[in-house]
């Protein structure tokens, strides 16, 4: 297997262990694979969903569409090579596929923080601004939030993977990882990575807290207008609207703080567990989240079942009638 030297020719990986067993790696690739599918079908229903029911046509649901957008995209910079390396003898990855890897989970990953709290910003206005909502969150005010949580994100994404570039590699050239993150490929160098760890603890921090104090500044303004409404029906309508969002932030960053916000050193096998959380399953989570709890989303895939069915029976008769007896 070639290593990380001078030249930084390539990286070899495998997932967690370099010697899985092949039934291990057989069953791995099985749950990855159903993964995989369950999240690309989960999030691209919820997209079509959205866009073709006109009620779902609103801030919320815009928000919620680029989301699902942003899992499918995170979802494929990583399920499929993973699903080759399962399947080949030689677990090897380019070191420019690396990097570009690593680029686009950083800018998919901050684009869901950045996303998360924009949809916390949409919950905030329509519970404690309702009769403003329509003007306070018109159509200019999202677009420029989308525009800023993309450009923030590939600049954060860059500037991480320019100082990973600027390591040497020369010893070990295996990523006990399922793909290139951040910290196992800083691990592998044996130059100083003090400027990358410090850049992790601080603007790393600030991107993923600036978006998370938004997001809480937004539900205590939230929770202290429903603590005021009178009925516990209209306290639990008002929760409702909030209860996908808020489950869907616990889990993102409940395991994303756990994994980058430590010192590199402390790095182990529970932090590639956590980051499965907050990379597939996540992903994968979400449109199920959203959905089976949301009246909205309910009709929205039932309406979208039917144009499917109404078409299919179309084709039928289309066909039968071109047939003739």
């Amino acid at each position: 297997m070639p290593t990380l030297g001078s030249q930084r020719s390539s990286i070899g990986r495998g997932f967690i262990s370099i010697s899985l067993h092949k039934s291990l790696t057989g069953a791995l690739f099985a749950l990855f694979l159903i993964i995989y599918l369950v999240t690309v079908l989960g999030n691209l229903l919820i997209i079509l969903a959205i866009h073709s029911h006109p009620p779902l046509q609103n801030p919320m649901y815009f928000f919620l569409s680029i989301l699902s957008f942003a899992d499918i995209c995170y979802t494929n910079v990583i399920i499929p090579k993973m699903l080759v390396n399962f399947l080949s003898e030689k677990k090897t990855i380019s070191y420019a596929e690396c990097l570009t890897q690593m680029h686009f989970f950083l800018v998919f990953g901050n684009m869901d923080s950045y996303l998360l709290a924009a949809m916390a910003i949409d919950r905030y206005v329509a519970i404690c601004n309702p009769f403003h909502y329509v003007t306070v969150m018109n159509r200019g005010r999202c677009v420029l939030l989308l525009v800023f949580s993309i450009t923030f994100s590939c600049l954060h994404s860059l500037l991480h993977v320019l100082l990973v570039s600027q390591l040497t590699f020369c010893a070990s050239n295996v990523i006990h990882h399922f793909f290139c993150d951040v910290n196992p490929v800083l691990k592998l160098s044996c130059s100083s990575t003090f400027v990358n760890e410090v850049l992790v603890m601080t603007e790393g921090l600030a991107s993923v807290m600036a978006p998370f104090v938004c997001i809480i500044i937004s539900y205590l303004r939230i929770l202290a207008v429903i603590l005021r409404i009178p009925s516990a029906a209209g306290k639990r309508k008002a929760f409702s609207t909030c209860s996908s969002h808020l489950t869907v932030v616990i889990l993102f960053y409940a395991s994303i703080s756990y994994v980058y916000f430590k010192p590199l050193s402390n790095y182990s096998v529970k932090d590639r567990i956590a980051t499965v959380i907050y990379t597939v399953l996540t992903s994968m989570l979400n449109p199920f989240i959203y959905s089976l709890r949301n009246k909205d989303m309910k009709r929205g895939l039932r309406k979208l079942m039917n144009i499917k069915f109404q078409m299919k029976n179309l084709s039928s008769i289309n066909v039968n009638k071109i047939q003739g007896p």
